[in-house]
């Protein structure tokens, strides 16, 4: 016997086989118990979601020699030749090929007044109905409006909204969804097992994946594999035949992209280009996974809507946690655009890097309502990423004379400032914004036995007043380095000798002193975040200091 193929082999042949449209079987189902059968059904759907297939399971239904019954036997002459598409009762039309109005009236609207020859029902099943003609459709519509009471009409469409809607409001109409990524896995799953097929979990989550709803489309594919494969298939086989992305590829881009590791992701791009990958496929697979982990973010409990295995799962909530929904949203747009400027790049590949390295460069963006709060005092902690110069090291601390006296054994030095390292790389770790933006600009950091103190400028009055708001945050930090209760303190520097007080200064300031602090607004690293924010756009045209 010629070998038939799984789309074939494994067509259901009862409503109860019918995959992911229990809403439409069983409406079919009650209707035949019932005893009310339409003259007309459309059935809408994608391909490969069983629309013909529901068609022939309803038609044996009907023309069963146990029938009407919603479970045809299978091994009735009706049943058997139903399913093989040779029951002469039942016509099975292709409207691509059968367009014109002369075939309508010679091949359906002649032979509606014949009676059937042996089966209870003259069956008309029309397959991709939205291609018929204007003509065709008005020659057809006085036939389904009042048929004979021995025929009845199924027309299957992958176009609903191309039929007339006077043939819809005299036909019964089933929209048929598109499959579950899970539902056609575990299909995949149960052929595999009946086939004795050796198919990797991570496999059959790909194949299912890349139908895209169509159940007969994944059994093609895992049909094509297995000629390539044999009898055990990995992810690999189907990537290579396919052409299809692993996930493993993608969670790792993804990977290199929260950890800002440039040269992984060129050489990540470099794997995807030499494995011979369709880039846009790539960045349409990019879009996907950024989906699931925003779905993960949103409702863990819908982590890949139950398509993934296990280990995927699990990488997908690692991601998750890395990414604020801020990050995803900007992602989906960036590669969602990226899609349609690559489809007619010259150079795909050189896109597809810098689009990478795009992205690394988006997540150091925080949104600007954060950014203002945190530049105001508000005191809520920002997240620790900024579109921010890196900090620079806070100066040595100097001795003061006065506390001479009070130093203790030589060793002490060295301890003093393996805690201060140790405490601002807390800081740093726990509140990166914090600690940019205050921390780093303090002009001295003093470490006495028991006590921390900031000094900053007189003219930084806004940070140390940010500085006291998170002052016990600080002071816990700093008792879990040292292991003992330390006091943390911030203090105003003195003004120069000779410098004017704030409350003599004179309303108008001089040339000389705005230039001063145009410069120092120009270093500080929030308000480089904020011009980051806005690119070219945004300038720095004066600046005024605000006294207490």
């Amino acid at each position: 016997m010629s070998y038939q193929v799984l789309a074939r082999k494994w067509r259901p042949q009862r409503f109860d086989d019918v995959v992911g449209q229990q809403a439409v079987t069983r409406t079919l189902r009650n209707a035949i118990a019932s005893g009310r059968i339409a003259q007309a059904f459309v059935f809408a759907g994608q391909r490969g979601s069983g629309k013909t297939t529901t068609a022939r399971i309803l038609a044996r239904a009907l023309n069963c020699v146990k029938g009407p019954t919603p479970d045809p036997c299978g091994a009735c002459d009706a049943c058997v030749e139903i399913a093989q598409g040779r029951d002469i009762d039942v016509l099975e039309i292709d409207a691509a090929s059968h367009t014109g109005i002369d075939n309508i009236r010679e091949v359906v609207i002649a032979g509606l007044s014949i009676a059937p020859v042996r089966d209870r029902y003259k069956i008309f099943i029309i397959d991709e109905v939205h291609q018929l003609s204007t003509p065709s459709f008005n020659a057809l519509l006085k036939s389904i409006e009042e048929p004979p009471a021995h025929v009845v009409f199924m027309m299957a469409t992958t176009e609903l909204h191309k039929i007339p809607d006077t043939i819809l409001s005299r036909s019964q109409v089933f929209e048929f969804k598109a499959l579950p990524a899970k539902a056609i896995a575990d299909h995949l799953r149960t052929i595999a097992d009946a086939e004795k097929l050796e198919v990797a979990d991570a496999a059959i989550g790909l194949l299912a994946r890349a139908a895209e709803g169509s159940m007969r489309d994944a059994q093609s594919a895992l049909d094509q594999v297995m000629a390539f494969a044999g009898h055990a298939i990995t992810v690999d086989d189907v990537s290579t035949v396919l052409g299809l992305v692993g996930r493993d590829l993608l969670f790792d881009v993804i990977e290199s992209v929260v950890d800002e590791d440039g040269p992984r992701a060129f050489a990540l791009a470099d794997r995807a280009v030499e494995s011979g990958h369709d880039l846009r496929l790539v960045i349409r697979e990019l879009t996907r996974v950024v989906r699931d982990i925003m779905m993960t973010a949103v409702d863990p409990s819908r982590a890949g809507e139950g398509e993934l295995a296990d280990g995927e799962r699990e990488r997908l909530s690692q991601l998750a946690g890395r990414f604020s929904r801020e990050d995803l949203m900007r992602a989906f747009d960036l590669l969602a655009d990226a899609e349609d400027q690559i489809r007619s790049a010259s150079q795909p590949r050189y896109h597809f890097e810098m689009l990478l390295l795009k992205w690394m460069h988006l997540r150091k963006l925080v949104p600007l309502t954060e950014l203002m709060e945190s530049m105001g005092g508000s005191g809520r902690p920002a997240p620790p990423r900024v579109a921010a110069p890196a900090p620079r090291p806070a100066p040595a601390p100097k001795p003061a004379a006065s506390t001479a006296k009070a130093e203790p054994a030589p060793a002490a030095p060295a301890r003093r400032d393996s805690f201060k390292d140790k405490f601002l790389a807390e800081i740093r770790a726990g509140k990166g914004f914090f600690y940019n933006t205050v921390v780093a600009q303090a002009q001295r950091i003093d470490v006495a036995d028991d006590k921390v103190t900031f000094t900053f400028l007189p003219t930084h009055k806004a940070l140390k007043e940010q500085f006291e708001q998170s002052r016990q945050w600080l002071e816990a930090t700093a008792e879990r380095v040292a292991g003992r209760r330390i006091a943390v303190t911030a203090v105003q520097a003195a003004a120069a000798p000779g410098a004017e007080q704030p409350a003599t200064v004179a309303p108008a300031k001089t040339d000389a002193a705005k230039r001063d602090l145009k410069a120092e607004a120009q270093a500080s690293p929030a308000v480089q975040a904020v011009l980051d924010v806005f690119g070219q756009a945004a300038e720095i045209r004066d600046v005024e200091e605000i006294e207490p």
